[in-house]
Parts: structure tokens; sequence; C-alpha cells
């Protein structure tokens, strides 16, 4: 079982859209993840414009792919040298720090990680 940057096991990223890179709906790497799709991000316009501007679209539907496209406020595993350089140009999302996997802190520290937390809405 995975575990996030607290230690414990992850939750539950998203199943809709289902993301992860094993589409499971969690933030699990492994070897054959070569991006490291560790983040748990909920993505924003700014964001969204940033990783299309650097040859990523995330919005487009790509059926091929069983993908629907992203949509602004949707959660997605994101790989997280992405999500750090997103952050170096003020465009980086906001982090649910409890389904982001704990490999994320061999390239985001934690203090930058909980400047980024999303709070869940009570």
């Amino acid at each position: 079982m995975s575990k996030n940057i607290f230690g414990e096991p992850t939750k539950l990223c998203s199943q809709d859209p289902l993301t992860g890179f094993y589409r499971d709906g969690h933030c699990k790497t492994g070897q054959d993840d070569m991006g490291t799709h560790t983040v748990c991000a909920i993505v924003s316009r700014d964001f969204l414009n940033f990783t299309k501007s650097r040859g990523n679209d995330l919005e487009t539907p790509r059926p091929e792919f069983d993908f629907q496209g992203l949509r602004p406020g949707d959660r997605w595993c994101l790989c997280a040298l992405r999500w750090k350089e997103a952050f170096q140009a003020g465009k980086a999302p906001l982090i649910d720090l409890e389904a982001t996997n704990q490999k994320t802190l061999e390239i985001i520290p934690m203090e930058t990680l909980l400047k980024f937390a999303w709070k869940k809405e009570s």
C-alpha cells in the first residue's frame, strides 16, 4: 500500500475523472511511471493553460485513451516535476496532501507542499 506525504495510506484522489498512472484513482507510482504521477492536484484554469503551453494539453478529450479532458476543479494525479515547474512559474494548483504520494517529497519539499494544501469544505 502506498503512503502519503504524512506516512499514512494514500487517500483516493479521483474516480471521476479516473486518475492515476494506473487509472485506479490513486496517485501511486512504480518503476514504469517515468513521470512520477504522485501529486493529487485540484487543477485550475491557470495550471491548465500553463501545462498546455508546455505541450501537455490536459483539456482536450482523447477518446482513444479513454480521457474525457479536464476542467478547472477536477482532481488529477500530476507529475511531480510538472507541478514543480508550474510552482516555479507561479501557476501551481492546490494539492490534496492526504492523496499525494510520499515519493513526491523526493522532488518537492514538504514546506512547499504545505503552502498549497487544499482545504476540505465543511
